[in-house]
């Protein structure tokens, strides 16, 4: 068995070619502007706070319990994106489902961006590493741990990708733990789910990292290198399907707990606006 290190190769496409300061040819706001024409769709914006649901569970339950409703403006070519009241607050949320992975997540969070969002926040099944508590439960993720290609992109080569301190104070400093209770700390990032060796795993124990996903490091990449706002969650729900019975998430398939991380992260973000 051989392991590869960055330093066997130094001059890796993932690595070389990377103008961090240059500006992009090809802009979401181009991109949506060319899919409104196609679409014969009018300008408009999306609501202020957006939401990234990977596994698509919590559109599949607004949809169920009819508090949904398709936006009408949204041009992306890729999705759809949904709206629904939160009516203890009486804010409006966006909620865009499925999407899974790095890059796919980053193409989606920059057309939310360009759309009028001014907060996304990513919630994801993720995979226990550290044994902090029997899954299912939600993980604040502080840094991300760059084991993905998008981020590098974005950002100069480092091991990690983090929350914006300021979103980490916000939101720990006030967080109601007596609903829902919320562990913080660091993630795995990865491109390859199936590649999550028995090394690797030890390797990210050895590292501290809670869970393994495949969304935070390219998102908080985009929030830093952008200046926006990204919060990422890790709703641990398995240990890699090694045992019978995993992958459990809760009720309505963990939707009310999506619900109960977006209602308490929405309401202390406003309330630091």
């Amino acid at each position: 068995m051989s392991a590869f290190h960055r330093g066997d190769s130094p001059d890796l496409p993932i690595l070389a070619d990377k103008y961090y300061n240059a500006p992009s040819v090809f802009t979401a706001e181009n991109l949506l502007r060319e899919a409104r024409r196609q679409k014969g769709l009018g300008e408009g914006r999306v609501p202020d706070i957006c939401v990234l649901d990977p596994d698509g569970d919590l559109i599949d339950y607004l949809h169920l319990t009819n508090r949904s409703q398709r936006h009408q403006t949204w041009a992306c070519y890729h999705t759809t994106l949904d709206t629904f009241l939160d009516p203890p607050q009486e804010i409006e949320y966006g909620v865009v489902g499925k999407v899974v992975g790095a890059s796919f997540a980053v193409l989606v969070a920059e057309e939310l961006f360009a759309a009028g969002c001014q907060l996304i926040i990513s919630i994801t099944s993720a995979g226990q590493i550290l044994p902090v508590s029997q899954p299912p439960y939600v993980i604040l993720i502080e840094k991300a741990l760059r084991d993905e290609g998008t981020s590098y992109h974005y950002l100069p080569p480092a091991p990690y990708s983090y929350l914006n301190p300021e979103l980490k104070e916000i939101i720990v400093s006030s967080w109601d733990n007596t609903e829902l209770n919320l562990q913080v700390g660091a993630s795995w990032t990865t491109d390859a789910p199936f590649r999550e060796t028995e090394e690797a795993i030890t390797a990210a124990r050895e590292k501290g990292i809670l869970a393994v996903e495949m969304e935070a490091a390219a998102l908080y990449a985009l929030a830093s290198a952008k200046k926006k706002n990204i919060v990422c969650f890790a709703h641990v729900t398995n240990q890699m399907a090694q045992t019978e019975g995993d992958f459990e998430k809760g009720q309505a398939q963990g939707s009310i707990t999506a619900l109960q991380i977006i209602s308490q992260t929405a309401k202390v973000w406003n309330s630091s606006r």
